[in-house]
């Protein structure tokens, strides 16, 4: 068995440990003082990560540099207590996260399971680094806090308490991942108090701090103070100089150069709480933040999504679709966070950029809306569980045709929107489902689930309720149901005269293969020609060529448009591309005259 932290707690994450069946793995086994010496060893290599990280600020292309190794293995020969983690270890596994708002909902995850320690609230806010006015993410609740071995646990990989059925996080992993996903710095501030000890902690986890000196370890500086008697006392476990070293890299790599700054983190977070600080956030491959700030001053929005089909001119029903909040949440937070989470909170608000988000419950907002139950089979021995799915039509069908289900793990959405048809079926069109799925793992982004035997089943389930519904209410919008015939009265052979003015309209039922047609100013839906005379077959199919050639007309001019666009979509991104490396040239010339004007006037 490994130390226990509590034999041994050190300022830098060094001998982090966990339980057997946690898995946790310490983040360092150097103390901060040989971290700075190996620094000093390696200035080499720094200069090289530095040109490495001015050339690489889009997460994707972070992982790619060189460290020079700063660790000598014992010259006794004996056998390492831990694991040992490369920085690069820290950016692939922020992969896992490939969408920046499932990035976000796991820092929000962790706020949200503080609602048992008191938490009233947590707010997402963009602030400005005053040290390179550059934008920075705030996170900030008013939880329980953590106390130093906790802030510790935290930034430990593997490493979670969190054991009860109602709160989310589970693998130890989410802060880890999250953060280093959405920026390569993050500095926490937290407060605690337990067992009438009353402490402040300061961690920071700079992934600029680890490539640009060249370590081939993680070493998380972190520091912490006694301020149970309304003073902020130092606590020292090793040395004041160990203290005094971590001090030392906090200030240098984080957005507050002074103690004094550094303090005055903690005046807004009361009592106890948590400040997360996620800074030197991402680009896109356009050299651009990838979080769009400046869209709306009440939302955070997603760059490359929120400029999709931008440049081109919308139809009306496009217009229509991209309003529905299944579209939004691609590319708006606000969207996304109203729907997170699947049971509204009483006590607790989630506050972007100072604007409480309403939630959203899908369930609610469905006409004719039905209780469906399932219950899954999970094997011998284990206990029956109950499934409630609630599926109805959206409010705007039949004009909008958005379907699929809702998917929430104890009451985090999973997979939004799920479409269990074909793609291209009309089956369905309209119909959208809400269910809390206990019974299955998610993955470890949180954004899908493991495909498992039991996943499985479930996909066949709700494709089987699905069917059912939309059978049993499709007429409700106006469509036939499938394998029906609608015949005319006995003394009425033929249907009624189409009105002069009145062209008529043509949908594809693809549940039977037949064309089903509806005359503007009759109810009359025809979906079988059985029993009609032989001239109004002759009108309906002639009128039917008419719409395929017209409906051809239009394929084909949507298909030049398209291949327009992706030339000029391709013209415009080659031209942002120029003119980010003119940019960077142009700084490095305007860096290199100022040297030369200081080496000048030495």
């Amino acid at each position: 068995m490994p130390l226990k932290i509590e034999k041994a707690l050190v300022n830098t994450v060094e001998v982090i440990d966990s339980d057997d069946d946690e898995g946790g793995v310490g983040l360092a086994t150097t103390t901060t003082s040989d971290a700075l010496g190996n620094i000093e060893t390696a200035s080499h290599d720094g200069i090289q990560a530095q040109q490495t990280l001015a050339e690489s600020q889009s997460f994707w292309k972070a992982g790619a540099y060189d460290a020079c190794p700063t660790w000598r293995p014992p010259a006794d020969g004996a056998l390492l207590e831990h694991a040992r983690v490369h920085p690069k270890f820290l950016h692939s596994n922020a992969t896992s996260h490939r969408w920046a708002f499932g990035a976000i909902a796991e820092l929000l995850d962790n706020a949200v399971d503080e609602i048992h320690n008191g938490a009233t609230f947590v707010k997402v806010d963009k602030i400005d680094i005053m040290k390179d006015n550059s934008p920075a993410l705030l996170f900030q609740d008013d939880g329980g806090g953590m106390d130093p071995e906790r802030i510790r646990k935290c930034m430990s990989l593997g490493y979670s308490s969190k054991k009860s059925n109602t709160t989310i996080g589970q693998y130890g992993n989410g802060f880890k991942t999250s953060t280093m996903r959405l920026g390569a710095d993050v500095i926490v501030f937290s407060r605690a108090t337990s067992a009438s000890r009353s402490t402040q902690s300061v961690g920071l986890l700079s992934y600029t701090f680890l490539r640009k000196t060249g370590q081939d370890d993680v070493i998380v500086p972190m520091i912490d103070f006694d301020i149970s008697d309304h003073w902020a006392e130092p606590i020292i476990y090793s040395s004041q100089d160990d203290w005094s070293a971590d001090l030392k890299i906090i200030l240098e790599w984080s957005p507050f150069p002074s103690k004094e700054e550094l303090m005055l983190q903690f005046e807004d977070i009361g009592l106890h709480g948590t400040k997360i600080l996620i800074y030197n956030l991402w680009l896109n491959d356009e050299g651009i933040y990838e979080l769009s700030f400046d869209d709306d001053d009440e939302d955070i929005r997603l760059r490359d999504e929120a400029n999709h089909g931008s440049l081109t001119k919308l139809s009306k029903k496009v217009v229509e679709l991209q309003s529905h909040i299944s579209y939004r949440i691609r590319y708006s937070l606000r969207a996304y966070v109203s729907i997170l989470y699947l049971r509204k909170f009483t006590n607790f608000s989630i506050l972007l950029r100072g604007k409480p988000v309403q939630q959203l419950n899908i369930a609610e907002e469905l006409k004719h809306s039905k209780v469906i139950i399932y219950r899954p089979q999970l094997g011998v021995g284990s206990n029956e569980v109950t499934v409630e799915t609630t599926i109805g039509y959206i409010k705007e069908a039949p004009s909008i045709t958005v379907s699929g289900f809702n998917v929430y793990h104890k009451n985090r959405l999973i997979r939004p929107y799920w479409k269990v048809t074909p793609d291209g079926s009309a089956r369905g069109n309209g119909v959208v489902g809400v269910l809390e799925a206990n019974f299955i793992e998610p993955a470890h982004d949180k954004q899908d689930f493991e495909r498992s035997s039991l996943f499985i089943r479930l996909e066949t389930k709700l494709k089987q309720i699905l069917m059912d519904y939309w059978k049993s209410h499709c007429h409700l919008m106006g469509c036939q149901p499938p394998n029906s015939r609608v015949h005319l009265p006995p003394a009425q052979k033929e249907p009624p005269v189409q009105p002069v003015g009145l062209p008529a309209k043509i949908r594809q039922d693809s549940s039977n293969g037949y064309p089903c047609y509806l005359l503007q100013g009759s109810r009359e839906q025809v979906t079988s020609i059985d029993g009609l005379g032989s001239t109004s077959v002759e009108k309906i199919c002639e009128e039917n060529i008419q719409l395929f050639m017209r409906c051809e007309e239009h394929v084909q001019k949507e298909n030049e448009l398209k291949q327009t666009i992706e030339g000029l979509e391709k013209e415009l991104k080659e031209a942002k591309r120029k003119s980010a490396q003119l940019s960077s040239y142009l700084e490095t010339r305007k860096k290199q005259k100022i040297m030369e004007q200081n080496t000048g006037k030495v």
